[in-house]
């Protein structure tokens, strides 16, 4: 089993403490008994959480918060190198730890499962986690998102398997050492640190290289990128490949997805026998996701049809297709999705939901980069909504692009044929959206950033 806490890291300080994936390591290294310490830009209920495990979260950056006992300080790649913290950390010399390192050592001696691909990873690693746990498997898990509460995205657990997100975006990916990889999806993203498909290829094939001797790759039949990369990794015979998706060549073939309002029922074909189970989440890609996690437990020897049952638990993770509430008769739902395939699946999927009401979305876009490179198929994907208002990019980590803005989304929104507008303040984005709606509506909130901060409002002005 794994040690109580990794060597140099029982007196962490993390910069950035509050991000999704900072804080579930942080998490779990608090529960596993380390002095956790770190800091973030803003008071959230993430750090609230992280302080009732014992946790001392700072608000701001400032190098007087960097405790003189600290044994190292874990950052992400959104750090930049001019924080005070970190440059206090260089001047003592304490170690400076990547949270691809920091997350690498707490599966050491366990069973880990690596979710990867361009989308689906939050929801999938999260169908794990709840399906695991339902079947008193007891595992460790750190997601990307919130399960059912602030601080619910990560957890120190008793048993022998470790779920976690692989990220790709910086290629963090490579730390991992899984005995089951999952790659739901290959696709050109994260344009700031990949120049082209090949670098993505190659960056995934060097992730499958880390698969342990003897385990399992879980991979998509039916999405391209996938099908390219697994005939790129099909030399390696030290490990099983095992296909799913609805492609007729499929080593898990999904039969059926079947819609049930909010919710969809799979049915799929697996070592000659049909099994069909319910997912609790509405879209056929959700569907998938779920299908993907059943191979990926049935490979760490998991009963297939125990798991079935286990994965209808599952009822969602925050800001994926997240229902907030109604008010006067329109649902507002938030989506997390931020790249044109994930607007295009959330989209139909809430469509095949909708049963002919229309489907209203606020949209904001994510990176200026992003943008850059994809705001002609953001825009293209809103024409699958009735109405759509799109706001300013939500920069993050970036700084602006000269002439990269909005309009790029809603110029190529407006040639598609959608109904489009742009509003540049969004605080009015909740007398907008009362003046649009009107009963048996839904309204989506869509994208990565503060978006979802608007769903309340927007509730909240519905009810008067």
């Amino acid at each position: 089993m794994a040690p109580a806490v990794p060597t140099t890291m029982d007196r962490p300080h993390f910069i950035g403490i509050g991000g999704a994936g900072m804080s579930g390591i942080a998490k779990i290294l608090a529960q596993r008994g380390a002095a956790v310490a770190g800091s973030d830009a803003k008071e959230s209920a993430t750090a609230g959480a992280l302080r009732e495990l014992g946790a001392t979260v700072h608000i701001g950056h400032a190098a007087g918060h960097l405790a003189e006992d600290a044994s190292c300080v874990v950052v992400s790649s959104a750090i930049r190198a001019d924080n005070p913290e970190l440059a206090a950390a260089a001047e003592r010399g304490i170690p400076v730890v990547h949270r691809s390192d920091a997350l690498a050592r707490l599966m050491d001696g366990l069973r880990p499962i690596a979710v990867a691909g361009t989308h689906g990873k939050t929801t999938t690693t999260s169908m794990l986690a709840v399906s695991l746990d339902a079947l008193g498997l007891d595992p460790s898990y750190a997601i990307g998102g919130d399960l059912d509460g602030p601080g619910s995205n990560a957890r120190h657990g008793g048993g022998e398997i470790f779920v976690a997100e692989a990220d790709e975006s910086d290629r963090s990916f490579h730390k991992y050492a899984p005995e089951v990889a999952i790659i739901l999806n290959v696709e050109l993203d994260h344009h700031a640190n990949y120049a082209s498909m090949d670098e993505i290829y190659e960056s995934f094939e060097t992730f499958v290289g880390r698969i342990r001797p003897g385990g399992t790759l879980v991979v998509s039949a039916d999405q391209a990128g996938a099908r390219e990369l697994t005939a790129r990794v099909s030399g390696r015979h030290d490990i099983e490949i095992v296909t799913y998706g609805e492609a007729e060549d499929a080593d898990v073939r999904v039969l059926k997805v079947t819609p049930r309002g909010l919710a969809s029922e799979v049915t799929v074909l697996l070592n000659g026998k049909m099994l069909t189970f319910a997912v609790s989440v509405p879209g056929r890609h959700y569907a998938l996701n779920a299908v993907a996690a059943l191979a990926a437990g049935v490979a760490l020897g998991i009963p297939a049809h125990n798991l079935a049952s286990a994965l209808g638990k599952y009822t969602g993770v925050k800001r994926r297709l997240q229902l907030k509430g109604e008010a006067n008769g329109v649902q507002v739902i938030d989506s997390y999705a931020h790249h044109p395939t994930e607007m295009t699946a959330d989209l139909e999927a809430i469509r095949g939901a909708a049963a002919g009401s229309r489907v209203l979305v606020v949209f904001q876009p994510h990176l200026f980069s992003r943008t850059q490179e994809l705001g002609t198929e953001m825009g293209q994907s809103l024409a699958l909504a009735d109405a759509s208002v799109v706001l300013d990019i939500y920069p993050a980590r970036e700084d602006p692009i000269p002439g990269i803005t909005s309009a790029l989304i809603i110029d190529a929104a407006g040639k598609a044929g959608a109904d489009v507008r742009a509003e540049h303040d969004m605080a009015a984005v909740p007398e907008v959206v009362a003046g649009m709606a009107r009963p048996g509506d839904l309204v989506l909130t869509m994208g990565a950033g503060d978006v979802t901060d608007l769903g309340p409002k927007i509730l909240a002005r519905l009810e008067n």
